[in-house]
This record gives structure tokens, C-alpha cells and sequence, in this order.
């Protein structure tokens, strides 16, 4: 047996007094039985002792370098530096608060908030027509909606009916709202406060329709709430939105349907026709529209209403043209393609896409290419028909200018006034349209015919009087711009060059007449794009809000 060592430290329990340190007992528990004695080296384990990950790397790889991180768009430039910094956005003098004027129309007011940046928009005024609860959110917004459906339908610009949007809610104190206008859909979001749910309603536009006296109603209403001096309650808007809704249409069917007739004599008569070529045209395009309201009861799309409309003053100057008359066949056709382009829709289009609605303007630009379509194919079926009968239809005659100054004059402020009967007009706004358009076809003449200037400059600059002029008399009236401005431009719409170019397709010659389609729509834009301008140059002569007086451009025309 093995001597056991023991070694007891002098101060432990239990040692035995004054005997040596190395000589004292040491118990098994203090040693491990897997520890070697002292003097051996223990031996090295085996090589299958030491296992290796299959993700560790092999002896002598050095790893791959981290890929660089990409850089996020809110991050700082590589090349920023502290001690270089940019001054900081808010400068030290702070940023002036923007005031508005009172005294603006609120369509201004309102426009020129909705362009500024969210955070640059003046503080709201308290709310005048609340009491201390304030009134019920989802009605205040479903109000606002229902009254841009109607501004929308009634064929408004986008970016007149967020403004009306805009004012109805800031009117009854919800300031932190957002409204967005397309082709067929309003939505609107309001915001209590950066820690409340948003509220968000919308609603969809399915019918649209041409009354300018329920816009006139409308408009009315708007100023009402807007005023200080009025206080509109929501419940008391409910009701008047339901009387506008309820009003019939000033003029009946019989009145609109002869309407249609003297416009299109009219602008036979404006292109060179006499008293017989008035009654053929007028004869041709009531029953065009009689047509066009059989296949509207039937529930067929307007796309064929317009081509149905667009065939009997086609077949009208067709016949003349068989029957060896010695009158104009292409005044007749032309006449009668006046009631029938879309003029107004092509405006709104122009307007949406200047003020940054592209999508609006996409739609409605698609909107008025299926038109021009429709009437292009009524047109062209009578025609290629009337060529395999050997109708020898002269397309110089539509080309041909006639002097004469005091029936063009006359011709063309009839036309204006039939055109706004047409449009549903109160009978206080058709004098002026009527005026206006004489001045437009006097100021076109002169450029175009006695000067021999381009058709296409004369019409941008007729255009943008009638725009200009429509635009005061509105803001005089607190009232849209629509029924001053849209029947006014009858006398220039592009009837001659779009027939032409029909003809010319239905002859077989496509280069000529696809040349002539370009010039139409030429022409049309010129109409829009002046009608804008001149709208955008009456806010010179008004009193405008401070803030519009100095306003920057939308970001969103920029391009960035």
C-alpha cells in the first residue's frame, strides 16, 4: 500500500502543532484523480480529438473584405464634414410667415395655399361656423366630396376642385386635410394631429354632364361658406346641395335640339355659306343630335352617339353634291362638325396637364382622342361612300377664305350664343359669352384672313383674350370661368381642318390628310393652351394673395 502525504497548513482546524508544512497531509478530495502527477507533461490528443466546422476557413485563406454598404438617400455624402457643414435649413433669422389676404377671391387664396409646401402654409384661422365641439368629421368631408363630384362632373379643372375641396374643409376648421382629385376619383385626408389616425374618404365620379347653371348654384354655395359674413352650417349646405341637385335643367329637349341646328347654320354661314347652305346644316345636325339621343336612351356609349351625330351632315353635304347644287357642300359638313368637337374637354385637358394633374390630363386627353375619333369615322363611312357613288366632292372649297366682315361677325356671335344654350347656361352669362366670342372671331380674322398670318398664332391669341376676359368677369361674379370661356371659343374651333383631313383619308390621300388632322390638332391645343394662359394673366390684374404675388412654380412642373 502506498504511503499517503498529508499537508496541513499551521493555521488549519486540526494540524498538528509545530510540524513541517511539507510534512502535513493532503486530503484526495484536493486533487483531481485526472490530474497528472507533477514532472509529466501531458500528452498531445489525437487528431480526431479536434474537429473543425465545415463554415471555418482552411489554414492560409484569408477571409474576403466586407462589401462596401450602399448609401442610403438620408444619409450624409461621403464627403461631408462637420467642421464644412451646410448652414442648417432653418436659417437664423427664421423663416417669414406667410400672410393671406382676406380680400383675394377665395379661389385664389385657396390655390395659392394648395401650391405652397405643407410646412410654408400660413396658420389656420379658428373655425367661424363651429362651436366648441366642432362639427363631426366624416360630414364635413362627405359634404366636400359631394360638392367636388359636382365641380368635377360639371367639368372643372383638378386643380379648381382640390381648391374647392381645400376650402370647404379649412371653412369648417379641419386645416390639416389633403385632397386629391383624378378622372373619376376624389379622396380626401384629414389629420387631427401628428399622433392621431388619419381619416381618409373618397368617392367616384360615374356620370358626368354639362350644366353650367347647377355650376353657377355650386359656385354660389362655395362663396357662401367662404364668406366670413355668412355662417353656412353643415346641415344648412346639405340642404342647398340637395336643391341644386333636385333643379332641373333650365332649357328642354326641343330648345337644345334646335340649338344644334342654328349653331351648325351658323358656322356654315361662317365659312362662306349662304341662307340655303344655313337651313341644310341646321337640318343635318338637328337630326345628328336627335340620333344621338335615340342611341343615349338605348344606353350606347358616347363614342357612338358621336359617330351617329357626326353622319347626317356628312350625308346632308353629300347630297348637294349629288344634285349638281351650285352651293358649298363642305360649309354644310363643317357646320355641322362644329356642334359635335369637343372643345371644352379638350381646355380641361390642356389645364391639367399645365398645373401638374397628369394623370387627369392622360385621361382626359384620351378621353377627347376617342371623340375626334368617333366623329372622324361618321364623317369618313359617308364620304368613302360617297366616293364609290362619284360624288366629286371639292376639297379646296373647305380650304377657301370668304370676306365678309359684318355676317362672319354676326355668324359667329350667334354661333356663341347657341353653343352656350347647348351648355345649359343661365340666361345672365349667354350676352357675355356672346360678346366674348365676337371679340375672339374679330381678333382671329384679323390676324389669320385680312393680315394672311398663321391660323394656328391668330387662334392661341384669340384664345388667350377669351381666357383673359372670361377670367376677370368670373372673379368679378365670384363665379366659374367655364361659362364665359367655353362657348366663347365656338367660332374657333378647328371644324375646316378636321374635314379636310377626312376627306382627303376618304380620297385616298393619306399624307394629305393625316397633315391636315395634325393641323386640326394643332389648332385645338392652340385653343387650350391660350385659354390657360390668359387665364393665368387675369390674376395679374386682380388683388391677389401676398403669398400668389411672390409664389414659385409647382415643384412637381419641374421635373424634379
Amino acid at each position: 500500500m502506498r504511503a499517503r502525504r498529508v499537508v496541513v497548513k499551521p493555521d488549519a482546524p486540526g494540524a498538528p502543532d509545530g510540524e513541517p508544512e511539507d510534512r502535513k497531509p493532503v486530503s484526495d478530495e484536493a486533487r483531481s484523480a485526472f490530474v497528472p502527477p507533477a514532472g509529466v507533461e501531458p500528452p498531445e490528443p489525437p487528431e480526431e480529438e479536434h474537429p473543425t466546422s465545415e463554415f471555418a476557413l482552411p489554414q492560409g485563406l484569408a477571409p474576403e473584405p466586407a462589401p462596401e454598404q450602399e448609401g442610403s438617400a438620408f444619409a450624409p455624402p461621403s464627403t461631408y464634414s462637420a467642421q464644412n457643414a451646410p448652414p442648417a435649413f432653418t436659417p437664423a433669422y427664421g423663416i417669414p410667415m406667410v400672410r393671406m389676404s382676406q380680400d383675394a377671391p377665395w379661389q385664389d387664396r385657396m390655390r395659392t395655399m394648395l401650391r405652397l409646401p405643407v410646412g410654408e402654409r400660413p396658420v389656420p384661422e379658428p373655425s367661424r361656423k363651429a362651436d366648441e365641439a366642432g362639427p363631426p368629421v366624416p360630414r364635413v368631408l362627405d359634404l366636400t366630396l359631394r360638392i367636388g363630384e359636382l365641380l368635377l362632373a360639371g367639368g372643372e379643372g383638378a386643380e379648381d376642385v382640390e381648391a374647392a375641396m381645400f376650402a370647404i374643409c379649412r371653412s369648417y376648421g379641419l386645416d390639416r386635410c389633403e385632397p386629391t382629385v383624378t378622372f373619376t376619383l376624389l379622396s380626401i385626408t384629414y389629420q387631427p394631429s401628428l399622433v392621431d389616425d388619419p381619416v381618409t374618404a373618397n368617392r367616384t365620379v360615374r356620370r358626368r354632364g354639362t350644366d353650367y347653371t347647377r355650376l353657377e348654384a355650386v359656385y354660389v354655395l362655395l362663396a357662401d361658406i367662404n364668406d366670413p359674413a355668412h355662417d353656412v352650417s353643415p346641415e344648412e349646405a346639405y340642404r342647398r346641395l340637395a336643391e341644386i341637385r333636385r333643379n332641373r335643367h333650365p332649357y328642354p329637349g326641343w330648345v337644345l335640339t334646335g340649338a344644334a341646328g342654328v349653331l351648325a347654320g351658323a358656322a356654315s354661314v361662317l365659312l362662306g355659306g349662304g341662307a340655303t347652305v344655313f337651313f341644310v346644316a341646321a337640318l343635318g345636325a338637328m337630326l345628328g343630335d336627335r340620333l344621338a339621343w335615340l342611341c343615349a336612351g338605348r344606353g350606347l356609349p358616347e363614342f357612338y352617339q358621336f359617330l351617329v351625330a357626326a353622319m347626317p351632315p356628312a350625308a346632308m353635304g353629300v347630297a348637294l353634291t349629288l344634285l349638281h347644287a351650285d352651293l358649298r357642300p363642305s360649309a354644310v359638313i363643317t357646320g355641322g362638325l362644329f356642334a359635335l368637337i369637343p372643345g371644352r374637354a379638350l381646355v380641361a385637358a390642356v389645364q391639367d396637364g399645365l398645373t401638374g394633374f397628369y394623370i387627369t390630363a392622360s385621361a382626359r386627353l384620351l378621353e377627347v382622342g376617342y371623340f375626334f375619333v368617333a366623329i372622324v369615322v361618321g364623317v369618313l363611312s359617308v364620304l368613302y361612300l360617297a366616293v364609290q357613288f362619284g360624288a366629286e366632292l371639292n376639297p379646296e372649297g373647305a380650304l377657301k377664305a370668304v370676306e365678309r366682315p359684318v355676317v362672319q361677325i354676326a355668324a359667329s356671335m350667334v354661333l356663341c350664343a347657341t353653343f352656350a344654350l347647348l351648355l345649359q347656361q343661365s340666361r345672365a352669362t349667354v350676352l357675355f359669352a356672346t360678346l366674348n366670342g365676337g371679340v375672339a372671331w374679330v381678333i382671329y380674322a384679323s390676324i389669320a384672313v385680312t393680315a394672311g398670318g398663321s391660323a394656328v398664332m391668330a387662334t392661341a391669341v384669340a384664345a388667350g383674350l377669351v381666357g383673359l376676359f372670361g377670367q376677370l368677369i368670373a372673379r368679378y361674379h365670384h363665379t366659374s370661368s367655364l361659362p364665359y370661356v367655353t362657348a366663347a371659343i365656338g367660332p374657333l374651333l378647328p371644324g375646316s381642318a378636321t374635314y379636310f383631313g377626312v376627306l382627303a383619308i376618304a380620297q385616298h390621300n393619306l399624307d394629305t390628310g393625316f397633315a391636315s388632322l395634325a393641323k386640326a390638332a394643332a389648332l385645338a391645343l392652340a385653343i387650350a393652351i391660350g385659354v390657360n394662359l390668359g387665364g393665368e394673366l387675369a390674376r395679374l390684374f386682380m388683388q391677389a394673395p401676398r403669398a400668389a404675388a411672390a409664389r414659385r412654380a409647382a415643384k412637381r412642373t419641374r421635373g424634379f
